[in-house]
């Protein structure tokens, strides 16, 4: 390890606001990080592209005064560009797509915060897994038991973060990949509202809107400060997320009021999660209680067979577009030995469904939000489980397995609820509240109406009040 001993007792701004005082410089934060991915990384494979020199030579630079200037950043290998480096979306297909000639937007942002960014971090083929397992990179390990998932699909990240090889790493969510992870690594992970940050200049949006970018964080406020640092339409966005009342930093100092939260220990399909997961929900729920809450079990209809048809619908199309582009840019049809064997069922699934059915499926999830919206005029705040199940043993999800039926199941058992704030759009946050007897962290998720990360953000500053986790590390 490096130097700095200290290092992992502080969260992002507790990093710039010793860089700011001059008790440490951002290239000896860099150092610091940077020793402990390559003291670390071995174990857990989190860290899969490392950008050292880029790293160094932004500093050298001259970093702007952003509210997180200095502290060490990680994209993830996934959508988000970094001029001079390669994506490669953790596909083999793309692994000599060449050096990116231009930033994303959100990169820009980061950067613009002061953030030194010095590597990507692991994610499953075009973040189609629940778990963090690519065959180009192979498999990143959970922290707090190096058998489990991190989960996925943002799971590079989340074991980053978890093993305190820095405080916060970007992640992105399309189906809940930053709170299946955060879940999963025992960290804060907020899904921002449709629209809330950019996704250009190269798309204008992911997944016909359910996919969004943010963080996995320790804090809450380093999730609520970046966000604000990143947050806002861009020139040219086909839409925009609901202006914020003011910066989600300074909600954290005003008190949630009295809410009405409905809480459900149920998957969608109204079958019992663990016994682990019905503790925790239970447990969130008779926290929110002391807290002053107004607490009621209660929940919307799902059809989550239909849930199921109509996301499939519209990730496959995107899906089946990726490799048709890449195919195009490669001057030949992208094949089976290309991609991993979901991702090509997934795509060869897509060639059976119509336009038509795209077009359908976007007005279910449209009218999902309506529905949703209908559910907030009396309930504030929805508690249900991130996850159905303990974080999972790796291989269990595998993505070059043949038996797709078990995959699904499983994927079904285990992720069954995240992906419907995605298709409705709304703020959804994992809050790492509780943890098994096996020692695996177990996250609960509370969502609000669109557009209201401001009661998420507040809400959760109680929480981590009232049940601090910061000081619950895993021992590698």
């Amino acid at each position: 390890m490096g130097g700095f001993f200290d290092y992992d007792k502080y969260d992002g701004l507790g990093l710039a606001a010793l860089v700011k005082r001059g008790d440490v410089t951002p290239a000896e934060l860099l150092d610091e990080a940077i020793a402990r991915t390559e003291a670390l990384n071995p174990k857990l494979n989190a860290v899969v592209m490392k950008h050292y020199d880029e790293a160094r030579a932004q500093i050298a630079h001259g970093l702007p005064e952003g509210m997180f200037r200095g502290v060490p950043f990680l994209l993830k290998d996934l959508h988000l560009l970094l001029k001079g480096t390669v994506t490669t979306y953790g596909s083999a297909l793309f692994r000599d797509s060449g050096e990116a000639d231009h930033n994303s937007t959100l990169t820009e942002r980061y950067l613009n915060a002061g953030l030194v960014i010095f590597g990507k971090t692991n994610s499953p083929e075009f973040g189609l897994a629940g778990t963090t397992e690519p065959r180009l990179y192979g498999p990143t390990h959970n922290p707090w038991n190096l058998a489990h998932s991190p989960g996925g699909s943002s799971g590079g990240a989340a074991a980053a973060v978890a093993a305190g090889i820095l405080p916060v790493a970007n992640a992105s969510d399309g189906g809940g990949s930053i709170r299946i992870p955060a879940a999963a690594c025992g960290l804060f992970g907020m899904k921002p509202t449709r629209g809330r940050t950019p996704m250009g200049p190269d798309r204008g949006e992911g997944w016909a809107g359910m996919s969004i970018a943010h963080v996995v964080s320790r804090s809450v406020r380093d999730s609520a400060a970046m966000l604000d640092a990143t947050a806002g339409a861009a020139p040219g966005d086909p839409y925009a997320a609901p202006p914020q009342a003011m910066p989600y930093l300074q909600e954290l100092d005003r008190r949630p009021g009295r809410l009405r939260i409905a809480f459900t220990t149920k998957r969608p399909n109204g079958t019992a999660c663990h016994p682990d997961v019905v503790q925790a929900v239970e447990d969130a729920a008779k926290l929110c209680e002391t807290l002053g809450h107004e607490v009621v079990e209660a929940s919307p209809a799902f059809d989550q067979e239909e849930l199921s048809k109509h996301q499939g619908t519209i990730v496959g199309a995107n899906v089946a577009l990726t490799l048709r582009q890449r195919g195009a840019a490669l001057g030949r049809d992208a094949s089976a030995n290309d991609v991993e064997h979901i991702t090509w069922l997934i795509a060869q699934a897509a060639a059976l469904r119509s336009s038509t059915d795209y077009a359908e499926a976007t007005l279910f999830i449209h009218r999902l939000g309506r529905r949703m919206a209908a559910f907030h005029e009396s309930h504030d705040v929805y508690l249900s489980p991130t996850l159905g199940i303990p974080p999972i043993e790796l291989g269990r999800l595998d993505m070059m397995g043949k038996d797709v039926g078990a995959y699904l199941r499983l994927s079904g058992e285990y992720m069954p609820g995240t992906a419907i704030f995605n298709m409705t759009g709304q703020p959804s946050m994992s809050v790492p509240l509780h943890s098994n007897g096996d020692g695996l962290p177990i996250g609960t998720m509370f969502t609000a109406r669109f557009g209201d990360e401001a009661t998420l953000f507040r809400l959760a500053a109680q929480l981590e009040e009232a049940h601090p986790w910061a000081d619950k590390r895993p021992k590698l």
